[in-house]
């Protein structure tokens, strides 16, 4: 799954996340003002957005984070959403999930959970693909 595009985008896909982002719930409400416009720990999240072939409540693409505000209907909905999170974790993305009503008594839970995932991934080396580093000056490849 690393070799496929993080971002399957499709015309209904693209119309399905418009819809969503103009019907958030509460809890998403509240959520999205705390973090908008790089709010909270200057972290650029997306909202409604498709992520490997799923929609996700809100993502932050710099530290490869999903963060799922799930209504009591996810309780029916276990299975699915435990496929959808592997799924995710298996393109490298963190998958935080809260149920709005926890969100909504006490979002520091969540938000601290967003600060330690930020702290871990600045102090991860990046990846070797991701720099120059490994290149050899031209002419020092053997040519």
């Amino acid at each position: 799954m690393r070799g496929r595009p993080t971002m399957w985008q499709t015309p209904d896909r693209t119309r399905r996340a418009r819809r969503q982002r103009r019907t958030l719930t509460h809890a998403e409400e509240i959520f999205w003002r705390l973090v908008r416009d790089r709010r909270f720990d200057n972290l650029k999240f997306r909202r409604q957005t498709p992520v490997c072939g799923v929609i996700c409540d809100f993502a932050c693409m710099k530290i490869r984070l999903i963060v799922e505000l799930d209504g009591g209907v996810h309780k029916l909905h276990d299975a699915r959403d435990a496929e959808r999170d592997a799924r995710l974790e298996q393109a490298g993305f963190m998958v935080l999930r809260s149920g709005n009503e926890a969100f909504l008594s006490d979002p520091n839970v969540l938000l601290d959970a967003i600060r330690l995932r930020a702290a871990q991934m600045r102090t991860q080396p990046p990846h070797p693909s991701g720099s120059a580093a490994h290149l050899l000056p031209r002419g020092e490849k053997g040519e």
